[in-house]
């Protein structure tokens, strides 16, 4: 099982952009599947994108289409979240998780704030 750290999270203006980092811990991370969620106050968590073991496929949420990318870097144990275009309604606890077949991880969160 992979231990995951957020990182980049912060407070941005709308329209502005921001990238969060997840690095993982373990000698297995290129045969996990990697996401992001988020979860703004009120609501329940939801995915936003997620990656395949390789970096050949990805999926994102429709709210984010466009303006969110999400990638990987198996060399660096490390997956990242490109946001773009950034709306106050993207505020949320954003959270890494990885999964391999019935096994998954999460990390503890970075606070996105977007200010109009």
């Amino acid at each position: 099982q992979v231990q995951l750290v957020e990182s980049g999270g912060g407070l941005v203006q709308a329209g502005g952009s921001l990238r969060l980092s997840c690095a993982a811990s373990g000698r297995t991370f290129s045969n996990y599947a990697m996401a992001w969620f988020r979860q703004a106050p009120g609501k329940e968590r939801e995915l936003v994108a997620n990656i395949n073991w390789s970096g050949s496929s990805t999926y994102y949420a429709g709210s984010v289409k466009g303006r969110f990318t999400i990638s990987r870097d198996n060399a660096k144990n490390t997956v990242y979240l490109q946001m773009n275009s950034l709306k106050t309604e993207d505020t949320a606890v954003y959270y890494c998780h990885a999964r391999i077949a019935t096994i998954e991880s999460w990390g503890q969160g970075t606070q996105v704030t977007v200010s109009s």
